[in-house]
């Protein structure tokens, strides 16, 4: 059974994954946030009445700030969500709705699977949970697909990050001691569709590029892809860079469930990393 893309609405349009969303989808309705406030009723359900799936990629992402400002965090990540999974629910439309590792504590030493115990350890963490179970509990037909460590290779994001402090430092200090799976963004936005024509897929989705780093590997990759000498990245450990968030010691989440419904397993990590900065 197919969707077609006529009827898919896509939130939190102008992030890096909506963008990449909207590129693979042209035909999509987006909706950036001076175009739509998740957190209104009756502004979610005008707009989405034509929608047959919304694939809910708005988030708060700041995940510092969210320490001292808890309720903007819970307003996007939590109630949102949960207006969007309501109007999805009276309409009968579909849907997917984007989270985070962040839900889960970080300290484990394999990968995380969609049934493990959730405990998050930050603000940020417990606003996407409280998504979750907002959308899990609202009745409405919908998926919750768990990813990581996204980017686009552009400004702000890791990557590009790397590119930009490769032309302006001798030398790059970058931890070593926080491993996941750096996800493309466009190959998670092709994953997102596939999905939007499986309504038969489970409810609990993880997707990441295959494989695993820590920061400091991502960091001498990207060097290596711009043909600079890898060794100008130096480790050092988390406390180098003390921040008002932990971050997760541990983000590899299993790709078990999103490979057993049949989906397209994301390239590995590597491949996907040259392919964002060829």
């Amino acid at each position: 059974m197919s969707e077609p893309t006529a009827h898919l609405a896509v939130t939190g349009a102008h992030g890096q994954l909506g963008r990449a969303l909207l590129r693979l989808a042209p035909g999509a309705h987006g909706y950036g946030r001076a175009d739509l406030d998740i957190t209104d009723p009756a502004a979610v359900a005008a707009a989405l009445a034509p929608a047959t799936v919304v694939l809910n990629c708005a988030a708060y992402t700041a995940v510092d700030h969210a320490e001292s400002d808890p309720e903007s965090a819970f307003a996007v990540n939590a109630t949102g969500p949960a207006v969007l999974a309501a109007a999805c629910a009276r309409t009968g439309a579909r849907l997917i709705h984007v989270s985070t590792d962040y839900v889960f504590a970080g300290t484990h030493n394999r990968p995380y699977d969609t049934h493990d115990a959730t405990g998050p350890a930050t603000v940020y963490g417990r606003s996407k949970l409280a998504g979750e179970q907002a959308v899990l509990e609202s009745g409405a037909h919908a998926h919750i697909v768990r990813t990581a460590w996204v980017y686009t290779g552009g400004t702000g994001d890791f990557v590009g990050t790397m590119r930009r402090l490769e032309r302006e430092r001798d030398t790059v200090d970058v931890v070593d001691d926080q491993l996941g799976s750096p996800t493309y963004a466009p190959d998670l936005a092709a994953g997102l569709l596939e999905l939007v024509r499986r309504p038969d897929a489970p409810r609990v989705l993880h997707a990441t590029n295959a494989g695993a780093c820590t920061w400091f590997d991502l960091a001498r990759a990207v060097f290596d892809e711009l043909g600079a000498d890898p060794h100008r990245v130096h480790p050092c450990d988390s406390s180098a860079f003390p921040r008002p968030a932990p971050r997760p010691a541990y983000s590899v989440l299993s790709d078990r469930a999103w490979n057993q419904a049949g989906l397209t397993p994301l390239r590995p990590w590597r491949a996907a990393l040259h392919a964002a900065l060829s």
